[in-house]
């Protein structure tokens, strides 16, 4: 695992040296070494890296990894480049341009959303292949609890996007009145048409980042 080195380490430091993260890190370390897991090692900590806490504007919570090979890169929702697109993501791309007008791109690589301040966070951040939900009840929630806790606490204002059931249960640790929170049903084709679409939640991000003084996302993703 390729250690969290920015802003991030000062509010999570404590917690790698927690016993419930001794416990997480040889579980997870034994899985690596014994069966196909993802993201790689070196990935699992891509959206801390790729967002530092000082730079999130917007949170964004999944669930586990894509479990599937070369799919998940340490970002929910996003896969590599020349990965099909999942049908999550598919959703996701129709209600952005539903509500932004974005053009639908051909990839599913969402690096540019971190780079601008999107935090991609599962609550779980391993997930052995084929096997949705096999990391889950190791330690994971534990740690990315702390990253919201930490984030809840930032005096600055932040929007949370909620997705679903295992998101919207965190929103009990949200309580700051500075933050929007914004819950749908999960994009999945099992959710997505029971209240996903047509719930705008790119614009009204933007409207209140504008609001507040910060400036806006840009959710369109360029062709590959």
């Amino acid at each position: 695992m390729s250690m969290i080195t920015n802003d991030w380490l000062s509010e999570l430091g404590a917690e790698f040296k927690k016993p419930y993260y001794k416990e997480l890190y040889q579980f997870v370390r034994n899985e690596y070494s014994t069966t196909q897991v993802f993201p790689p090692a070196e990935e699992i900590f891509t959206a801390f890296h790729l967002t530092p806490l000082s730079e999130v504007k917007v949170v964004i919570i999944g669930q586990d990894p894509y479990h599937n090979v070369g799919q998940a890169h340490g970002l929910c929702f996003s896969v590599k480049p020349d990965v099909e697109i999942p049908p999550s993501l598919v959703n996701i791309y129709q209600e952005l341009h539903t509500d932004l007008g974005c053009r639908i791109p051909n990839n599913g690589y969402l690096v540019k959303w971190a780079k601008q301040g999107v935090l991609m966070l599962n609550t779980v951040l391993t997930v052995r292949a084929h096997m949705a939900n096999s990391h889950r009840g190791k330690g994971w929630e534990e740690f990315t609890n702390a990253a919201i806790r930490a984030l809840n606490k930032q005096d600055r204002p932040i929007v949370f996007i909620l997705w679903g059931r295992p998101a919207q249960m965190k929103k009990e640790m949200l309580n700051n009145p500075n933050h929007l929170i914004l819950e749908a049903p999960h994009p999945s084709p099992l959710s997505a048409y029971r209240g996903f679409f047509g719930s705008r939640p790119f614009s009204q991000t933007n409207m209140f980042l504008q609001q507040n003084g910060i400036a806006p996302i840009d959710w369109q993703i360029e062709d590959v």
